[in-house]
This record gives structure tokens, C-alpha cells and sequence, in this order.
């Protein structure tokens, strides 16, 4: 493998677990029959809410685990559609307990490792909740560290949530690559001083012109050349 310029001088390459490494929406597609046309939009509603109330709790300085805010966030998407059958929810959680990894991630990240580079997640996700995902996913053996915010105390983009990464992997921030298919988790890597790179997988606008990725890339197999 040839490594892209973006790499040269990385010791490690973190990755955001949600959306990035693992698809947010296979909980809902694997019940889609069930869930019905409703499937999309709920999907979608669960995801933004999820998010809002981590950036919100953040902003008032305080903290609650985030399947709490995953259960929170579910329970607001099937009261905003209602011809979603509400009995869905066990069914619902237990698969975003257990969601799909994209396809290319246990290779890029075999890859990565491959070249001398520390692979590591630093998520949102609780403690708990990240060590279920990582192992139904059967990732566990590609990671070098798998992070939760829990000991920070805080959701990202806070600056004490990515101070984790650097260390636990004991690697400089200037020397830590952090990829995420979150935006707004770019931004807050760029401006935290890691070099930032942002899978766009669904072609979607940039924002935050001030903290921009040092590359876009439409999949982890773009981190392969």
C-alpha cells in the first residue's frame, strides 16, 4: 500500500465509530418490513436527535451516557411517527447495539496497521455501549484502542473529549489523523490541531469553511492507495 500525503508523519489513525466505521442506519434497514415507509425519515430523526442532545447537554456542562441519549432520541422518532408500531423499540435498540460495520473498514484498518500506523476509535459512545458494537462487528482485533468520552466527561467537539486519543496512544496531536463522516466532528478535530479527514460518503455540502479537512474522501478505501 502506498499511503496518501495526508498520512506522511502519522503515527495514528483515530476514527469516530458512528457513521464512520459503523452504519447508523442498518438498525432500522433490518427492520424496514416492520417499521414500514416511515423507515427513512424515523432513521434519520433518531440519528439528528441523538446528536442534538449530546451537543445541548454539552453546552450545559453536563453529562449523560449516550445509549441514554440513544434511547432518548429513539422515543422522539417514533412519537414524531406515529404510524411507526411503537412496540418496535426493544427490537430497534437491540439492533443499534449490534450495527454493521462498512464493508472496507476491517481492511483499511488491517491496512493501516500493516504500515506501522496505531488504528483506534474515539467515540461518543459510551463504554458499554462501544465494546458491544466494536466486538459484534468483530473489530476488536483490528483496533489498537477503542475510546470512549466517558472519562472526559464530555461529548465531542470539546477539546477534553479529543485530548483522550493522544493520551492513551501516547502519539502527538500533530502526529494523530482523526477521520470521521461527521462534519461538525471534523471541524472540532481541526480546530483541536489533528489532521483532519472527512468521509462524505452521500455527497453531502461542506460547512465550516474555517476548519476544513485536509482531504475528502467518499470511503475508508480512499485511505488505500
Amino acid at each position: 500500500m502506498s499511503t496518501p500525503d495526508f498520512l506522511a508523519g502519522a503515527r495514528a489513525v483515530v476514527f469516530d465509530a458512528y457513521g464512520t466505521l459503523l452504519d447508523v442506519h442498518s438498525a432500522v434497514q433490518r427492520h424496514t418490513r416492520a417499521v414500514g415507509s416511515d423507515a427513512k425519515t424515523l432513521s434519520d430523526t433518531w440519528r439528528q436527535k441523538q446528536l442534538e442532545y449530546s451537543w445541548v447537554l454539552s453546552l450545559c456542562g453536563r453529562y449523560t451516557a449516550f445509549w441514554t441519549l440513544t434511547e432518548r432520541a429513539l422515543d422522539y422518532a417514533l412519537a414524531r411517527h406515529p404510524n411507526v408500531d411503537p412496540s418496535l423499540r426493544p427490537a430497534l435498540l437491540e439492533a443499534y447495539r449490534r450495527l454493521d460495520a462498512y464493508p472496507e473498514v476491517p481492511a483499511t484498518l488491517d491496512a493501516l496497521q500493516a504500515v506501522g500506523l496505531k488504528t483506534a476509535i474515539l467515540s461518543n459512545g459510551d463504554t458499554a455501549m462501544l465494546d458491544m458494537a466494536v466486538r459484534s462487528a468483530a473489530l476488536h482485533d483490528h483496533l489498537d484502542a477503542v475510546l470512549s468520552v466517558d472519562p472526559a466527561g464530555i461529548y465531542k467537539t470539546s477539546p477534553r473529549a479529543y485530548d483522550l486519543a493522544p493520551e492513551r496512544l501516547g502519539v502527538g496531536i500533530r502526529e494523530t489523523v482523526f477521520v470521521s463522516s461527521n462534519r461538525w466532528d471534523v471541524a472540532g478535530a481541526a480546530a483541536y490541531g489533528f489532521t483532519p479527514v472527512w468521509v462524505n460518503r452521500t455527497g453531502q455540502p461542506d460547512e465550516y469553511p474555517d476548519l476544513a479537512p485536509v482531504q475528502v474522501i467518499d470511503s475508508l478505501n480512499a485511505l488505500l492507495r
